[in-house]
């Protein structure tokens, strides 16, 4: 995989490329070098990789004929996914097929359009030699597939960083706007080709509401979640560094907006149960992950000699593949009809919202009641759990504080570019409560694994010293967050 970041210019037939000698940070131009190429475009019949500025194709001729997967990661930037041609053309690899299903959900991907290309490269080069930018002018032939199966031609030029910084890229592009090119209207070839056919996409459809009003906020913030979460879709079938994470964050802040502006949107009640759900089933890989990495931390700070026993393997690879089969648990059940479900269900409720009478009024006004309404429910979850005289049932009542913090925390966030310095003093305090409980929850689940990995090495016959000495680790740990907790209260509530 790699980060695609390019340029684009509409120019017309007749536009004379300029000279970019002298551009500065490059030597002298490279000769151009020709290609043609030629690239069948696969998509579902109703384009629905196109409507999220997704790209699949096969493409011929070129340095880089294969098996080509593009998806947008910001304004002019997205990350492509290569395989190398394949005997069948009209068959997707089903690795890449895969990495759509976000967007297909079970629909079958058919070739949709071809684009014929005729490309003079000319490279920019710094003085060692490396490429730090191509230009590309490209003679175009575009041909939909289909019942309208019909031809289109134009010319084009793309300026894409290779190996050079942002600033080249800058100085290139002012060059061919003075020479009289115009950045393109669209962001591929495909879609310039297929224009209207594309349909509108549940992010550019969201609801048309009064961006200052409680309705406009609340939705902007769920559409940029739900898109949040399908771009990490394919991360985590890819089994990308911290993928997991940013997928689970997403649906809880999904789930916490919905909960927490239910005032705002309403009948969400079954998208919120569906959105627990996708959690717990990432919650298993994630979990295993971050305790993975925490006891490879601990073993780093221990003496050699009390690490005893093949302990670094049974909490290192064999943790690891435990985690590995709970992520491809994970990947499965997100290549079912149940998620494919949830998805359908977060895109209707992003384009046509069940919204109350309160979404009309001022957002500055009925939305911070919310966060302020957020804190008052962790002051009293922490009031409720401090009346329990049992220990333990108030060790399980500080768990809801955890919880009711980090849902404050959310609301917060969301409301930050509303609020400001005020949401962002409610973040702050509430991320603190939610710290150092936090630290108190791992603890205690950090030594749940230890002891079965122990009962493990034990039935094997080896020696268990270093799991007793790395629980007793967990527990002061767990112990030390409760101890600091009063002192963090205080000064998140103000109290003496």
């Amino acid at each position: 995989m790699a980060i695609e970041i390019e340029d684009k210019f509409d120019v017309p037939v007749d536009f004379a490329m300029p000279d970019f000698a002298g551009v500065p940070g490059c030597e002298e131009p490279v000769d151009m070098v020709s290609h043609r190429l030629v690239a069948v475009y696969f998509d579902t019949p109703d384009l629905r990789l196109a409507a999220r500025g997704i790209t699949l194709r096969r493409r011929r001729g070129g340095d880089d004929a294969g098996w080509h997967l593009k998806l947008p990661k910001a304004k002019g930037v997205r990350n492509e996914i290569t395989r190398p041609l394949t005997r069948s053309a009209k068959i997707v690899p089903p690795e890449l097929a895969e990495l759509v299903m976000a967007q297909t959900r079970g629909e079958k991907l058919v070739q949709v359009a071809e684009l014929e290309t005729l490309r003079k490269v000319t490279s920019l080069c710094g003085a060692d030699g490396t490429r730090l930018v191509e230009i590309a002018d490209d003679h175009v032939k575009g041909t939909v597939f289909g019942e309208d199966q019909h031809v289109e031609r134009w010319r084009e030029v793309e300026a894409e960083l290779i190996d050079g910084d942002e600033g080249v890229l800058k100085k290139v592009g002012k060059r061919l706007r003075k020479a009289g090119a115009t950045p393109a209207d669209t962001e591929s070839k495909l879609a310039r080709l297929l224009g209207d056919r594309i349909p509108v996409g549940p992010v550019q459809a969201t609801a048309a509401l009064d961006p200052d009003s409680a309705g406009g906020v609340v939705v902007a913030y769920v559409a940029s979640q739900v898109a949040a979460l399908t771009a990490q879709d394919p991360r985590v079938r890819r089994s990308e560094e911290d993928a997991v994470h940013q997928m689970r964050v997403a649906g809880r802040r999904l789930r916490s907006a919905l909960k927490s502006f239910s005032a705002v949107i309403t009948e969400t009640t079954g998208i919120q149960d569906e959105l627990r759900w996708i959690s717990n089933v990432l919650g298993e890989a994630r979990d295993l992950e971050v305790i993975r990495e925490r006891f490879a931390a601990h073993l780093d700070e221990l003496e050699p000699e009390v690490v005893s026993g093949p302990v670094r393997t049974r909490l290192g690879d064999d943790l690891a593949e435990r985690e590995r089969e709970a992520l491809g648990r994970a990947v499965e059940a997100m290549s079912g009809e149940r998620y494919f479900a949830l998805l359908d269900r977060l895109d209707a409720l992003v384009v046509n919202p069940p919204l109350t009478p309160l979404a009309v009024k001022s957002a500055d006004v009925t939305l911070a009641r919310v966060a302020d309404k957020s804190w008052r429910r962790v002051v009293k979850r922490y009031e409720t759990a401090q009346a329990i005289e049992d220990a333990e049932q108030r060790e399980i009542a500080m768990h809801d504080v955890r919880k009711a913090a980090k849902r404050a925390r959310y609301t917060a966030e969301a409301l930050r570019p509303l609020l400001g310095d005020e949401a962002d003093a409610l973040a702050k305090r509430a991320k603190a409560v939610q710290t150092v409980l936090g630290l108190h929850q791992d603890g205690m689940v950090a030594q749940k694994i230890l002891l079965e990995e122990a009962e493990r090495a034990r039935q094997a016959g080896e020696d268990t010293f270093t799991y007793g000495l790395l629980a007793g680790i967990e527990r002061a740990t767990a112990e030390r967050s409760y101890e600091q907790f009063p002192a963090v209260w205080a000064e998140v509530t103000g109290a003496s």
